[in-house]
């Protein structure tokens, strides 16, 4: 009688395992995730076993400090937000939604590496469309080779076969081992190939690059172990409609979390956008119409300024509209309370429409400023001056609250040829402010800064 295959069920979202079925994962609290999956034999004790590899405990004082081989790549950007570079022997992930230009620019780098011995292991296209792809981008190059396979272990075959110095693998979620019996794509399946290739990774000093599919919530798809697993988690955003990416790091063992990378999508790839900031502002007349201001805002630490946008018009209808493109439309709804409440303006049956130029999500309160200046200014039809930038917090009160990095916000404002800049009282302590050429405006309440942007 041939023996039963045992089954287990697994999160999709954390990867617990549970012997049964359950409606909520125990783990993570998340409803209607688990799945079930065929189990492995597991290995014998002694198999694991290996006393070769045993370590013993030594005091901190005493180890030694080696410091990482990076990898310069082409792309600054992604340089800065790897924290210099791609690092030996480490494995980095990349999500993003599809078409959003992840294995583009991944491609495009690579291509532009003329020194190195590279593998780009696809299991979503074939090799003439990554050739077509190349052509499109502009960049071919005889030291990286292309191999279209699902299986973990011709892949690692061929790895030691060709020993490439950067290894690419495209997608995570299309490689399945032939030790477990499970699809491609399963929770098993990728906790098990995110582990062997990081043990090739390690044990080769080859850095590897994972390229990894979304899940409607915007996180990785697969088990959150997989996220545990590698070195780095790099997440590609953006809109497809608009021409603005943003690459920023959740996940760094080698760098900051707090750093982006901006990139512009043209015909020919993806392009580097050194300066948003230039990019984010409207190049139009002095002649500026009202709802308009330039706010200076923050994503990780960098700092750039960007244009926002209110029309505020009598309500056509009974319940007025409230319509938010890039910023939160609770936080809005907040602001526009406090502006009836504590400064008098009636905007309760006006309908107000709010957006963030470029296409941007921007998430930092100290846009809250710009985002009212921009209300008031549509409200009362007046325009504010094209040389005028502010930052600020608003509280619930109407107060201006300090906000963080506010040295490297004036700097900027000062870089790309600002006047004046409007940020909170007691926001300067221990910055001089003698060398620059920038009029900064201190401010405590909203009536201040009405006051100062319409005397």
């Amino acid at each position: 009688m041939a023996k039963q295959t045992k089954t287990a069920w697994f999160c999709n979202n954390c990867g617990t395992e549970s012997p049964k079925w359950v409606g909520r994962c125990p783990g993570c609290g998340e409803w209607n995730t688990m799945v079930e999956e065929k189990l492995r034999p597991a290995p014998s004790k002694s198999a694991t076993f290996d006393p070769s590899r045993r370590s013993t405990p030594r005091p901190i004082s005493q180890v030694e400090t080696v410091g990482e081989t990076r990898l310069h790549m082409p792309s600054e950007e992604l340089n800065r937000v790897l924290g210099g570079g791609l690092v030996a022997g480490s494995l980095v992930l990349i999500g993003g939604e599809p078409g959003i230009g992840k294995s583009t620019l991944v491609l495009q780098n690579i291509l532009s590496i003329r020194a190195k011995r590279i593998l780009y292991v696809s299991g979503e296209e074939s090799t003439s469309q990554l050739k077509m792809r190349a052509d499109r981008i502009g960049r071919l190059s005889d030291n990286c080779y292309i191999v279209c396979d699902t299986s973990l272990e011709s892949i690692l075959e061929h790895a030691e076969k060709l020993e490439p110095e950067i290894m690419v693998v495209d997608s995570i979620q299309t490689i399945a081992s032939d030790a477990i019996e499970s699809s491609a794509g399963s929770v098993s399946q990728v906790r098990e190939c995110a582990a062997q290739l990081l043990r090739y990774a390690k044990s080769s000093g080859t850095p590897v690059i994972l390229i990894g599919h979304i899940n409607k919530e915007g996180s990785i798809a697969g088990p959150k172990v997989l996220e545990h697993i590698v070195d780095a988690v790099l997440q590609f955003e953006g809109d497809r409609h608009y021409m603005y990416r943003i690459l920023r790091s959740i996940k760094n063992r080698f760098g900051s979390t707090s750093e982006l990378g901006i990139y512009e999508m043209v015909q020919r790839g993806l392009r580097e956008v050194t300066n948003p900031s230039e990019l984010l502002l409207s190049q139009g007349s002095e002649g500026v119409l009202s709802g308009t201001t330039i706010g200076v805002t923050l994503e990780g630490v960098r700092p750039f300024l960007i244009e926002t946008q209110a029309l505020v018009s009598t309500a056509a209808y009974g319940t007025p509209q409230r319509s938010v493109t890039g910023f939160d439309a609770k936080r809005m709804n907040m602001l526009l309370a406090v502006l009836e409440k504590r400064v008098g303006f009636k905007l309760a049956q006006k309908d107000v429409f709010l957006n963030i130029a470029g296409g941007l999500k921007v998430n930092d309160p100290a846009l809250d400023l710009s985002v009212i200046c921009a209300i008031l200014s549509s409200n009362v039809d007046m325009p504010v001056a094209r040389d005028i930038c502010m930052s600020g917090e608003i509280g619930l009160t109407g107060e201006i609250r300090p906000i963080t990095r506010i040295e490297q916000r004036i700097l900027e404002a000062e870089k790309l040829g600002f006047s004046q800049i409007i940020i909170p009282r007691h926001n300067l302590k221990g910055f001089d402010t003698s060398s620059l050429k920038i009029t900064i405006t201190e401010v405590s309440k909203v009536e201040e800064a009405f006051r100062a942007l319409f005397a």
